[in-house]
């Protein structure tokens, strides 16, 4: 049985050159979970939005064609007559709350339905115990870290049991082990439920495996390729490392998951094993870090935060060198974003020391703390307040004294093709990150922080980013990125901390600290252990450095 049913659906928006979705044509069956791709900006959550309404009667524009939901027609129906068949997650959790605690978002939405009272109690029960929410119920949504946050909005449209789920980055913001939890529970409703579910995702590495079926639009108003996952993945522009490590093993069927990978690339597991050990570390980052006699960009010593009752970070002692790049990882919940802000200064130790270019960052005046340090915040529009790209980039270079244009040439080379005009919320989250980021680079602050980088930003813009970092560091900047993305730390960390409950509970290199863990190795470790390989990169320039040193030979 068909659940959702696009017919020649196409969407524009006024002032746009040409449509943001085309030639959409294609059926998705009841009881499947189907994966949406493509690179940042070609329309994905347009055609979400189309399913559950929202385009065209929030966003405007004029769509063309017809999308029906278990019968129903978008078009005539608006989203509130949807809400008992369509439940949705857009990529800001925030902007999807209406109530404050937890256990009153859960049961919002029945309310909204007139469901009885009884079942209502008895859902939200099962809802917690489903996401791991148990324990925050009578907890402020606002006290939330932003993968709590994420599991909630989660659970919000899951009571009232929808008959389809639409989730626009649904584990952008959660650790490996909560994104797990989260996707075994789609899962299980798919298979056991027969919940249809639709959903955008650009970390594929987490979620590929899950599909039933691959919808990619692989460029702006390009019809899309509905298939096999395999299949579509073997042409996608946008690929997780296991299926770039299959490619490179020449591997057929493409791998989707580490087992798959492990049995389909013996072959090339034996030629890396030709490879000096020591070319394992060739492509982890930028070369070199400055010499530890330098001052320190950032020295923290015995520091404890505590927020309201809650200890936040406790013993915490770290030191950040100039040209260094810090991974700090744990947990949703760990201190992580803590840490971060007491480091920029938004909030004072509680007992312990701080200090950032010799002095106390929380007393600092904010006009001298942007030269020292910068940080782009889990939720990039907090640092945007102009009408346009333009202003806002206008606004970073006089209050960092650059030449102008400096902060707009960053946002170009970040994520290219945004207009001058526009405005900062018509932005995608990827590109709303990228000019936050823009405009902290814009002060070369000597220590950069960032929470959560790669959140909403697909591979091309990932790898954009990890090559600006790269040069950064390069030049001497220290940077500190608390993420829950184990790739993008393997590409670009010297080092990972991992924090637990507000304290350091590893500190190492980052061939240390993530080949030994479980939940922080990225894929490519996983498919090649023993062997110390951390991304595809190192992998394809030790083959290439082999297959030169056999030429010489030769």
């Amino acid at each position: 049985m068909t659940m959702i049913r696009f017919e020649d659906v196409s969407v524009r928006y006024e002032g746009a050159a040409g449509p943001t979705v085309q030639g959409v044509d294609l059926d998705v069956p009841e009881g499947e979970l189907v994966l949406l791709v493509g690179p940042s900006g070609v329309g994905k959550s347009t055609l979400l939005g189309t399913v559950s309404g929202l385009v065209p009667h929030f966003t405007g524009g004029t769509l063309r064609g017809r999308v029906t939901v278990a019968g129903r027609d978008t078009r005539t129906h608006k989203p509130r007559e949807l809400a008992d068949v369509v439940g949705t997650v857009g990529q800001d959790p925030l902007a999807h709350f209406v109530t404050d605690t937890v256990e009153d978002e859960l049961a919002y939405g029945m309310e909204s339905l007139g469901i009885a009272p009884d079942v209502m109690r008895r859902r939200v029960e099962e809802t917690l115990d489903l996401l791991g929410l148990a324990e925050l119920r009578d907890r402020p949504i606002t006290t939330l870290s932003g993968g709590q946050q994420q599991r909630v909005a989660i659970g919000s449209v899951l009571t009232p049991h929808p008959r389809v789920l639409v989730l626009d980055e649904p584990t952008s913001a959660l650790d490996p082990a909560a994104a797990e939890e989260v996707l075994a529970v789609l899962q299980r409703l798919v298979h056991d439920l027969g919940t249809t579910v639709l959903m955008a995702e650009h970390r594929l590495e987490r979620v590929v495996q899950y599909a039933d079926q691959v919808l990619l639009l692989a460029a702006p108003g390009e019809p899309p390729l509905l298939g096999d996952p395999a299949e579509v993945m073997a042409v996608s522009p946008v690929y997780p490392p296991v299926v770039g490590l299959g490619r490179l093993a020449g591997a057929t069927p493409l791998p989707l998951t580490v087992r798959d990978a492990r049995r389909r690339t013996g072959a090339l597991r034996e030629r890396l094993a030709e490879v000096v050990t020591a070319a394992a570390h060739s492509g982890a980052g930028p070369d070199g870090v400055t010499s530890a006699q330098a001052e320190p960009a950032a020295r923290v010593g015995g520091l404890a935060v505590l927020r309201g009752r809650v200890e936040a970070l406790r013993r915490v002692d770290l030191t950040v060198s100039p040209g260094e790049t810090v991974a700090l990882m744990g947990r949703n919940g760990a201190g992580k974003s803590t840490l971060l802000s007491t480091l920029v200064g938004l909030l004072p130790p509680t007992s312990g020391t701080v200090r950032v270019g010799g002095a106390a960052p929380h007393r600092m005046p904010p006009r001298e703390l942007i030269r020292h340090v910068g940080l782009v915040p889990q939720e990039p529009r907090d640092l945007l307040y102009a009408d346009t790209v333009t202003a806002e980039c206008a606004a970073a270079d006089r209050d960092a004294d650059a030449a102008p244009g400096t902060c707009r040439a960053l946002v170009a080379e970040l994520v290219p093709g945004i207009a001058d005009e526009t405005h900062p919320r018509d932005l995608s989250e990827g590109q709303r990150l990228a000019l936050a980021l823009a405009i902290v680079l814009t002060a070369r602050p000597p220590l950069l922080l960032l929470d959560e980088p790669t959140r909403g930003l697909d591979y091309a813009a990932k790898a954009r980013l990890v090559t600006i970092l790269r040069d950064l560091a390069g030049r001497g900047h220290a940077i500190v990125l608390a993420t829950h993305d184990v790739e993008l730390a393997a590409e670009l960390a010297h080092r990972v901390v991992i924090l637990a409950d507000g304290e350091v509970v590893a500190d190492g290199p980052t061939a240390d600290v993530v080949v030994s863990s479980p939940s922080f190795a990225p894929q490519v470790t996983k498919v090649l252990a023993p062997q110390p390989w951390l991304t595809v990169t190192q992998v394809r320039e030790a083959l290439a450095a082999l297959e030169a040193l056999e030429a010489t030979d030769e």
